[in-house]
C-alpha cells in the first residue's frame, strides 16, 4: 500500500465472528505473549522506542511545527509496532525495518488519528464518560488499516461497533495497558523503553484473538 492510499472498505463478512459470536479476552496472557516477543527481540524493540524518544525530543524544541509533526508521526509509529508484532504472530521473518512500515499507511492512519483524537477530545468535554467510551472503542482502529488496508472512517467504525459488544472485557485490557505504561513512565520514564513496545503486543494479540490476523504481508 502507497503511503497516501486512502485505503477501501472492507467486507463486513470478514466481522461476523467478532460482531455475532462474541470474543473473551484473557489479559494476563495478552501481557504474557506480548513481553515473549519483547524478550526474543529486546535490541530491535528498545532501538525503535529510542528513535520515536529521539523525534518527539527533537520535535519538542520546533514549537507549534514539532507538535504537527508528532502528531502526525504518532499512528504510522504505533503501526509500526503492530506490523511487527503481526510478524511475529505469523512466525515470520523479522527485519529491523518493518517498524518502518507503518508509513506505508500514513494517509489512512494520519486521518483515523485526527479523527478519533477530535471526537475523543469532544466525549471528554461532554462529562468524560463518552471520552473514555470513545477511546476504548478506538483501540483497535490501526490494527485494522494495516491489517486491512481499510480506510480511515471504515476501520473506526468497524472497532468501534466489534468492542461496543464486549466493551468492559477490552476496557479492562486498556485499562491493564495504562496501568503498566504509567509504570513505566514513575520509573524515570526509562521503563518505558520496555512497556511501551510490550503493551503494543499485547494490544497486537488482543486484536488476534478478536478478529483474527487477516492479511500476511504487511
Amino acid at each position: 500500500m502507497a503511503a497516501f492510499d486512502y485505503g477501501a472498505k472492507a467486507d463486513p463478512v470478514l466481522f461476523e465472528k467478532p460482531l455475532n459470536g462474541g470474543y473473551h479476552i484473557d489479559i494476563q496472557a495478552c501481557l504474557k505473549e506480548g513481553w515473549e516477543m519483547f524478550k526474543q527481540h529486546i535490541g530491535e524493540f528498545v532501538g525503535f522506542t529510542l528513535i520515536i524518544f529521539a523525534v518527539s525530543a527533537i520535535c519538542s524544541k520546533m514549537g507549534a511545527f514539532g507538535s504537527i509533526i508528532v502528531s502526525a508521526a504518532a499512528a504510522p509509529f504505533y503501526a509500526g509496532y503492530g506490523i511487527a508484532a503481526f510478524t511475529l504472530l505469523n512466525g515470520k521473518p523479522f527485519q529491523f525495518s518493518d517498524f518502518f512500515r507503518g508509513f506505508n499507511y500514513f494517509l489512512p492512519l494520519f486521518l483515523a488519528g485526527l479523527a478519533t483524537g477530535i471526537l475523543v477530545s469532544l466525549g471528554f468535554v461532554l462529562l468524560v464518560l463518552p471520552g473514555i467510551y470513545l477511546a476504548v472503542c478506538y483501540m483497535f482502529v490501526a490494527l485494522l488499516v494495516i491489517d486491512h488496508r481499510m480506510e480511515f472512517w471504515d476501520a473506526m467504525e468497524t472497532s468501534r461497533k466489534v468492542v461496543s459488544k464486549n466493551w468492559f472485557a477490552v476496557f479492562g485490557l486498556a485499562f491493564a495497558l495504562f496501568a503498566v505504561n504509567l509504570l513505566g513512565m514513575l520509573a524515570l520514564g526509562i521503563g518505558l523503553l520496555v512497556t511501551a513496545p510490550v503493551t503494543a503486543c499485547a494490544a497486537a494479540v488482543a486484536y488476534r484473538e478478536i478478529f483474527g490476523i487477516h492479511a500476511s504481508e504487511w
